[in-house]
């Protein structure tokens, strides 16, 4: 049953906060690291100064997820139709664009589909507001397509915008996440700003492991802990090594949680079946009252698709500091 949404109207950023449109939100998961006020298997991480004040995404089901775990403030939008100047300004736009034709796992169409330039979307609404940071997010295969090519093309249309962009390449065990993921944050700032955020130094140089994050969960079948009795029945491959068909090893962080369902959910590294959507969301660092209301389809696909919020609370950490250091 698809539970009402969080009662948190949309309101204005405070004098002490800064103010953040999101676009491709998903189901939340770079949003929940910005906004901060979450706890991740005992630790608490920190409510951050930044208030989302509209968030955007094309699938319906997202936002109703969205709407269930995190606020009202999030709509329903075809942003490569949406006219920049209706949008409401910020000082920080964040956005996880597209990732499926850059992906190693996808078409690999890059900027020839439609949707490999979805990323002018956040081009056009940095023409028209102008916000103070930028903060995008993609997968690490983008940066191999072409020799390099697409990469320094998106950057380049990126900083025509006016402003100065670094990538920063970050693999997620280093920073506590227990899941072997690599993604690149393209962090922009404004041409008249001094200065670019520091890329997180790596935290964690002992990785966590799945059953770190996990085993907890092992004799758990009911959904006393929201979840986990959702999770798909196929078989192994006949024949092949199919990526997700591969078992997870105890001691290591799990292998990358992908969002397609089509039977490549990763296997449990003692257990006789694939991960559950809980275990899939304890990987990517979603707190346990994060409450995934669809299908299984359709939430691993939400869970893979998502930014870690632990990584995304790190790399908006990072955001934060350099705009403190801005006003002393």
């Amino acid at each position: 049953m698809i539970q009402t949404a969080v009662e948190r109207p949309p309101k204005k950023a405070t004098t002490s906060e800064h103010s953040v449109v999101s676009f491709f939100c998903g189901c939340g998961g770079l949003d929940l690291g910005f906004q901060g006020g979450f706890a991740y298997k005992g630790e608490d991480f920190k409510k951050l100064p930044f208030q989302i004040v509209k968030a955007y995404d094309l699938d319906s089901k997202c936002i109703k997820t969205y709407h269930a775990n995190i606020g009202n403030h999030a709509e329903v939008k075809d942003l490569s139709k949406a006219d920049s100047a209706s949008l409401p300004a910020a000082e920080i736009l964040i956005g996880g664009f597209p990732c499926q034709d850059f992906s190693s796992c996808g078409p690999k169409a890059g900027l020839s589909s439609k949707r490999g330039r979805l990323y002018m979307t956040l081009v056009n609404y940095m023409k028209v507001h102008q916000p103070k940071i930028v903060v995008a997010e993609n997968v690490p295969h983008l940066e191999r397509i072409g020799s390099g090519k697409v990469l320094k093309t998106i950057v380049r249309d990126l900083e025509a915008a006016g402003y100065s962009f670094v990538v920063w390449k970050l693999f997620a065990p280093d920073y506590g996440v227990p899941q072997r993921r690599t993604r690149l944050f393209f962090i922009g700032v404004r041409n008249d700003i001094k200065g670019t955020p520091t890329k997180p130094s790596i935290q964690f140089p002992k990785h966590r492991s799945i059953d770190w994050a996990i085993n907890d969960l092992l004799h758990v079948i009911d959904e006393s802990v929201p979840n986990q009795s959702q999770y798909f029945l196929a078989s192994r491959a006949k024949k092949g090594n199919g990526q997700g068909d591969e078992r997870n090893r105890m001691g290591f962080p799990a292998y990358t949680i992908r969002a397609n369902a089509k039977s490549r959910v990763q296997y449990h590294y003692s257990l006789p079946r694939r991960l559950t959507i809980r275990e899939c969301a304890r990987l990517q660092t979603f707190p346990d009252d994060f409450r995934f209301e669809h299908s299984s389809t359709t939430n691993i696909m939400q869970v893979g698709n998502a930014v870690p919020p632990v990584l995304a609370h790190l790399v908006a950490s990072a955001v934060n500091k350099f705009l403190r250091d801005l006003e002393t």
